[in-house]
């Protein structure tokens, strides 16, 4: 009984290290953070590049510190393509 317990348990902690070897590199791709574009900017952080300022920008703040309407429209038009 002791030895079955043992091989079970060996092999469950062999098996396990495969399954956390997969996880951890599935986890590696969708760390919070990861997703920068082409300019860098981290877009789950709310940040898109802004051709006006030169840098990534939250369209919230940009709308708010440039006094208008925070809408996917008015940022395209201030920060242009």
């Amino acid at each position: 009984m002791k030895r079955t317990c043992i091989v079970v348990f060996t092999l469950s902690m062999l098996l396990g290290g495969c399954s956390s070897q997969d996880s951890t590199e599935s986890n590696e791709a969708s760390i919070v953070g990861s997703d920068k574009d082409a300019q860098g900017c981290i877009g789950s952080a709310g940040y898109s590049w802004c051709a006006r300022t030169e840098k990534c920008e939250r369209s919230w703040e940009l709308a708010k510190q440039g006094g208008f309407e925070n809408t996917p429209g008015n940022f395209e038009k201030y920060c242009g393509k």
